[in-house]
Order: structure tokens, then sequence, then C-alpha cells
């Protein structure tokens, strides 16, 4: 299974419907992300600088293993110290970032590297392909959805 490493507050800024001011930014990405990699069979290691407050350092969500970085060090940094902990087995993680020292320093180490713009052209390449779209117009609503639509046709028949 493929390991990618993902600089988040890097990828956010280039995925459609998200935007770095977003409440949600990350929460929004770390579901994309977590669909794309169950589609394409990868997992996944995110990286945010600025943990929430009172948010453990790493948390998991189902292929996605998301690493809130604390305040005095950054994603960045990280990332690097990721790789290294990896050592020869880098050569086997993809890096998505778009700061040159991370990318540098994955190369040095043999890991593959990838632009935030282009893994998220990736991204929405698999999430929009004709085979993932007609399987998501065949699931039933979820019960969220469900509940939304009584609701409005409960208060379209009161009005």
């Amino acid at each position: 299974m493929k390991k990618i490493v993902i600089d988040g507050h890097n990828l956010i800024p280039k995925m459609p419907g998200i935007r770095l001011s977003d409440p949600d930014d990350e929460d929004k990405l770390i579901r994309l992300v977590g669909e794309y990699c169950r589609l394409s069979r990868a997992r996944a290691d995110l990286f945010f600088d600025g943990a929430p407050a009172g948010s453990g350092p790493r948390s998991r969500y189902g292929l996605v293993n998301v690493h809130h970085v604390k305040a005095g060090t950054t994603a960045d940094d990280a990332i690097i110290r990721h790789l290294r902990q990896n050592g020869t087995n880098a050569r086997n993680i993809l890096v998505v970032s778009s700061d040159h020292r991370v990318k540098a320093e994955a190369r040095a180490l043999h890991a593959e590297v990838m632009n935030s713009e282009a893994f998220a052209q990736t991204m929405a390449n698999t999430l929009n392909s004709p085979a993932v779209t007609e399987s998501k117009r065949e699931l039933p609503p979820s019960a969220e959805e469900v509940d939304e639509m009584l609701e409005l046709m409960t208060r379209k028949n009161k009005e």
C-alpha cells in the first residue's frame, strides 16, 4: 500500500471548495484525503501547523494519520523528522508539499516528491472519475440527508 506524507496547509488552498480561512478547513481536507486514500488504496500522514487547544498530537481517521504540530515547531520540521525516522523506507513515500526545504530534504532521502498543485489535481481526477461518480449516484441517501429532506418537506408543508 502506497504511503503519502502531506503538508496539509500547503494543500488546502489548492483544493476546490476549501480555504484556509474556513473554520473547518482541516476537517474538510481530512475527509477528502481519506476518500482519496480509500479509492487509491493508499495511506496518508497529514501534517498541520498550529495544533488546536486541547488536541492530541496525533489522531487517526480511517487510512489517514493526522499530526497536529504544536507551537514552537512547524509541519515542515515534523515532516522532515518523520522522513528521517523512516530511514531507507523513505524511498517508498510520496511527499506532497510546496515548500522547497521539505522537497529538497525528501529528495535527499530518496522519497518521491509532488507539488501540492499537482497532487490536488491527482486527487480531483480520482475523486471525480466516472466510476466514482457513478458509484456515488447509486448510494442511498445517508441518515443525515434523509433527516434534512424530511425537515425541508415539513417546513414547506407548514408554509
